[in-house]
């Protein structure tokens, strides 16, 4: 084992934001024995707003659950199916489900729909339940201050100390702030006229993006509108609204909000006058696209919307924050257990920035064209590719709505000829397939993740059919299983029948938040060892740049 100094073990990690992103941040850290004190500006609550919702994809839906303990599917919707219209024709239509694209025996393949509240109120309720979790409400923060030990945060007066603070605080972060961190980027991209009803749509359960609709609107209207459903018949409808040429006369009032529901309904119903519809909420969405120059100053860090805006196609960017939160919780644990070096840290930033700042060159690259029309809407194929872009947004698949990968990070080793091709690529979010335990239990590969160990996983095609006892002294397992106990940071060895792509003795190496670090044709003891102390940082054990440092490179970046 790899010596690190650690900080004391009582000191918690300071949270800053009871949102969802700073909640899942807190459970993900008591997950792997860390306590917490989360700073809640508020009294405890979060204010139901039917018309703000949030969709997640199966990796953070994935994530909510383990951190959660479950139910999470009592809270939402998950979509039996989307498709795309333009005008009159489907443009794109798939199924979800146990069976659709993508889908495994441990979860759908379906995005799952709900209303942010419940989601806060769910992570609260278990954060409430978490003995390593201190919930600080009506904790405003006004000052903070750290040194090489410690990071100290005053609220309303009282001053809390802890080994390192993160600002979960949202778009107006008042830790960015303390920090003195830029926010550059760009404000009001897009509008979205947002509605939630209760009302019977021709395709329960399933979501819609219609582009050009064939119906005469009254109100100004950009021409492309998504529903998405919710439980007990209740719908998200968004509009999006053209840019404010006066933004005095081109307020989107009730009275617009109203019509483009009214017009909305009897369009898609074919009729005059729409069916009954119970309105329960209506809002404006803004998209702006902004990042911080930098998501770390010492002991303090930004996570979610303090450290970005990403809203493109109309999304909250909310799955992106509670990404952030996934990729600091495991490393703060390992650099607080002693597992890893100090320098671990500053992959966060290497890693996360880099991923959020792709999604925003490809936002930027693609509104243009999605939005811009002219001749390029009159080449032939050029409407379906749009549509398929504009899907894959939706859906949380491509440049625009995947999770995205660390193809590029410092924690990846070096290639060798020991590694062998499957198809999930060094640093992207392997598959959920079922893996057996040395103790004999059988679970999804997500469910054993955010621990305090990596995961070691052996495909070995028949396991599956066998008692343990059978299989675990045969064939290459002893020889795996010392080279597991080996390794220089602590690692679970789980045995697979199957991993797409890999032939029968690969051998998989997985950190805690389900990326992989590297696949191995067989046990190879010294490769799985340097992949081991590169994935948690071991390379990285070099002097840090000094705060002076750091300023002119982000003086110099700014230039660039």
């Amino acid at each position: 084992m790899i010596a690190h100094p650690a900080p004391p073990p009582s000191a918690p990690v300071l949270v800053v934001g009871a949102g969802p992103v700073g909640l899942t941040l807190a459970l993900a850290l008591a997950r792997l024995e860390v306590p917490t004190v989360v700073l809640d500006e508020g009294q405890g609550g979060d204010e139901r707003r039917p018309a703000r919702t949030v969709v997640l994809h199966p990796d953070t839906a994935a994530l909510i659950t383990r951190i959660t303990g479950g139910g999470l599917d009592r809270l939402g919707l998950r979509w039996s199916g989307w498709f795309a219209m333009r005008g009159r024709r489907t443009a794109f239509s798939t199924d979800f489900g146990a069976s659709g694209p993508g889908a495994t025996e441990f979860g759908h393949d379906a995005p799952l729909h709900l209303p942010q509240h419940a989601l806060t109120g769910a992570l609260r309720a278990a954060a409430e339940r978490e003995r390593l979790i201190t919930l600080a409400p009506g904790s405003r923060l006004d000052s903070l201050e750290q040194d090489g030990s410690q990071v100290r945060a005053r609220a309303r007066g009282t001053w809390w100390r802890g080994s390192h603070l993160v600002g979960c605080d949202g778009a107006r972060s008042t830790v960015r702030k303390l920090l003195d961190i830029r926010f550059p980027g760009r404000t009001a991209v897009e509008r979205h006229a947002v509605a939630t009803l209760r009302a019977a749509l021709p395709w329960p359960g399933r979501g819609v993006l219609h582009r050009s609709p064939p119906w005469r609107v009254s109100t100004p209207f950009a021409g492309e509108v998504v529903a998405r459903p919710l439980p007990d018949g209740v719908w998200r409808l968004d509009w999006l609204m053209p840019p404010p040429r006066d933004p005095a006369a081109d307020l989107v009032t009730p009275e617009v909000l109203v019509a483009l529901v009214r017009e909305t309904l009897a369009g898609w119903e074919d009729v005059d006058l729409p069916s009954p519809y119970d309105l329960l909420d209506t809002g404006v969405h803004t998209v702006h696209h902004r990042l911080a120059r930098r998501w770390r100053r010492g002991r303090a860090f930004l996570a979610g919307d303090a450290a970005h805006l990403l809203g493109s196609l109309g999304g909250q960017g909310l799955e992106e924050g509670l990404r952030d939160a996934e990729n600091l919780a495991w490393k703060l644990a390992f650099v607080r257990h002693g597992t890893a070096p100090e320098s671990l840290l500053d992959t966060y930033q290497a890693e996360r920035r880099a991923v959020v700042a792709a999604r925003l060159r490809a936002a930027d690259q693609a509104l243009p064209i999605l939005r811009g029309g002219g001749l390029r809407s009159y080449v032939p194929g050029t409407a379906r590719a749009q549509d398929a872009l504009l899907v894959d947004g939706h859906l949380g698949r491509g440049a625009l709505g995947g999770p995205g990968g660390y193809g590029a990070s410092p924690l990846l080793p070096s290639p060798t000829d020991a590694d062998a091709a499957v198809d999930t690529a060094p640093g992207g979010l392997v598959e959920d397939v079922r893996v057996t335990a040395e103790d004999g239990s059988s679970t999804g590969l997500w469910e054993r993740l955010g621990r305090s160990t990596l995961s070691v996983v052996l495909v070995a095609p028949g396991t599956g059919v066998w008692e343990r006892r059978h299989w675990a002294g045969a064939g290459i397992m002893p020889a795996l299983a010392e080279a597991v106990r080996t390794l220089p940071v602590p690692a679970e060895l789980l045995v697979g029948e199957a991993y797409p792509g890999a032939p029968a003795h690969t051998v998989l190496l997985v950190r805690p938040d389900g990326r992989l670090v590297t696949a191995l044709a067989g046990v190879r003891p010294e490769q799985l060892r340097a992949a081991a102390e590169a994935a948690t940082g071991a390379g990285l054990a070099v002097p840090a740049p000094s705060e002076p440092q750091r300023d002119a490179a982000e003086r110099a970046g700014a230039r660039s």
